[in-house]
């Protein structure tokens, strides 16, 4: 299905980009894709479904890189989350062998943990970030007053999935300020709510007239 929308974020953390094409007129779809060249070289394949007030009602996300593969869902309903995982191959090995820990196993050991989550973040992708900026109207809400979320966080590449509070506050001017335990920044929108800077994460690219 051809959807109108192709976002296109180039990371400035690692070497990676990020592609997204969404429709927004019933509910939220979206489909993307991630592209990142650590902790491991890989790539992040997602969908995401929310229900027409903005919840998140799913999340499809498949990641990939030499020798591996993993892949985890989520879904929402009537407020409970059920996450399923899977993995192929060995990615622990590429961890190791790039000088990091392992990885814990794709999804969730106990999804109860995330009841009362309406948003899903997928740690490489901007896309998810406009969630809760669309869903609470925080580019027209008052300045200045915070908004604490409880959300489905998943970790990227790992597919892990835990519990997360998240910070959003909107500061005016198109400007919305996230923030958890230990990061904060300044996000910069469009009109629409879609992520266009998020220092030390990515930046979106226009293409050329």
């Amino acid at each position: 299905m051809p959807l109108p929308i192709a976002l296109f974020w180039e990371r400035r953390d690692v070497s990676g980009a990020e592609h997204a094409l969404l429709e927004t007129r019933a509910g939220w779809y979206a489909r993307g894709t991630a592209l990142a060249a650590a902790p491991v070289a890989y790539a992040c394949h997602y969908e995401l479904q929310t229900d027409g007030d903005g919840t998140t009602a799913r999340l499809d996300v498949r990641t990939e890189g030499a020798g591996w593969a993993r892949g985890v869902r989520l879904e929402l309903a009537a407020g409970r989350w059920r996450i399923t995982g899977s993995e192929q191959g060995d990615l622990d090995a590429a961890l190791v062998a790039a000088g990091h820990a392992r990885a814990a196993s794709p999804g969730s050991e106990d999804p109860d943990l995330l009841y009362g989550a309406f948003d899903a973040d997928l740690g490489c992708s901007l896309v998810t970030n406009s969630l809760p900026i669309r869903r609470l109207g925080l580019l027209t809400a008052e300045p200045g007053v915070s908004h604490r979320l409880s959300v489905a966080w998943v970790r990227v590449p790992s597919l892990e999935v835990v519990q997360a509070d998240q910070i959003y506050t909107p500061l005016g001017g198109n400007r919305v300020r996230y923030a958890s335990e230990t990061f904060s920044a300044d996000l910069t929108c469009d009109d629409e709510g879609f992520v266009v800077d998020y220092p030390g994460l990515g930046r979106r690219v226009t293409p050329a007239a």
